[in-house]
């Protein structure tokens, strides 16, 4: 007989007796990069299979913690009321950041536009309702916008992003804060609602004079025109990896343990205000042995190989000190 073909058999049952399928939930946000390092895990290490749903953070949240999943991903901290109720407890671990862009689709205007906080709040609020109003010319110097309405769209359903979005908006428009406040799922007050990053730059896409937010790497993938944001030093600041690693700075330093922070509107003048870190829930005492040795295996891989993968989807890599924390706390999960 063939050797060879007899170790391969063996080998082949091996994998087979000791295969973990892994399945998770969650944000639209981290998607992207996600696929590609559950894919590229799965190649260095045929007998885990991740799979993925993207779903929202809302969704993830609520499937991780019911215990539907084994694990979920979220770009909104859980609060203390979820942390209280949870069927299962999570711990939160930052894997990546990320940027969340205002996008438009305005016919006739080539020029990357400018937004302050203040103008996109006023936007959702119905109060700048045409794309030629003073406030958005004003921003906009020189550049010929249309006598034509604004559709907002927003997301429609529990999403990290929409968290990112509205805590900005929140720290930068009272008005914002009091009518509509920072949330996964708020009411908003004018608009079109669609489900996921994808719905939110599709209907962006295919609706002339419209406008909307999604995390960077949507817009780029879709070649769509995305604006630059007023930092908190009054800069206009365009979405980069740059921008975002520089809005984590002073978050790096201080980071709690439980890695709850908001890096919104950030101080620094290179700082871009629409910035988050990104975070998978993680069972912290799972019933199955075997599934906690690959989730750890994988965060393991993440801080090893991941991480150094992050820019080419637009994302930030974690500061070195959080790396430096994730690791601990990684060896802590049973």
């Amino acid at each position: 007989m063939n050797l060879k073909f007899i170790a391969a058999g063996v080998l082949a049952l091996t994998i087979g007796a000791n295969a973990q399928n892994l399945n998770g939930a969650g944000a639209t946000f981290p998607y992207p990069i996600y696929s590609k390092w559950f894919s590229e895990y799965k190649q260095a290490n045929p007998s885990v299979q991740i799979n993925y749903q993207s779903i929202g953070s809302g969704g993830g949240i609520q499937q991780v913690t019911s215990g539907t999943v084994d694990f979920g991903a979220a770009d909104v901290t859980m609060t203390d009321d979820q942390i209280a109720k949870a069927k299962v407890k999570v711990m939160a671990i930052p894997t990546v950041l990320g940027a969340v862009v205002p996008v438009y689709n305005v016919p006739g205007v080539n020029k990357d536009l400018n937004f302050s906080g203040d103008v996109i709040a006023d936007i959702y609020l119905g109060k700048i309702s045409k794309w030629n109003d003073g406030r958005i010319a004003k921003d906009n110097p020189g550049v010929s916008l249309p006598d034509k309405p604004i559709l907002p769209v927003y997301r429609s359903e529990g999403s990290g992003t929409s968290f990112i979005f509205t805590d900005f908006l929140s720290k930068v428009n009272a008005d914002f804060k009091s009518q509509v406040g920072a949330g996964a799922a708020v009411k908003w007050p004018t608009g079109i609602g669609q489900k996921g990053n994808e719905g939110v730059a599709g209907m962006v896409r295919q609706s002339p004079y419209s406008f909307g937010y999604v995390e960077l790497i949507y817009a780029e993938q879709n070649k769509m025109s995305f604006g630059s944001v007023k930092n908190a030093g009054g800069k206009y600041v365009k979405a980069s990896t740059a921008g975002v690693t520089a809005a984590a700075a002073a978050a790096a330093k201080s980071m709690p343990a439980d890695y709850r922070v908001s890096i919104t509107n950030a101080a620094g003048p290179d700082s871009y205000p629409i910035s988050s870190f990104t975070w998978l829930l993680i069972p912290t005492h799972s019933t199955d042995a075997a599934k906690t040795k690959a989730l750890v295996g994988f965060l393991n891989w993440m801080l090893d190989h991941g991480e150094a993968e992050a820019a080419s989807l637009s994302y930030a890599p974690l500061p070195k000190q959080v790396q430096d924390m994730v690791r601990k706390t990684i060896a802590t999960i049973k």
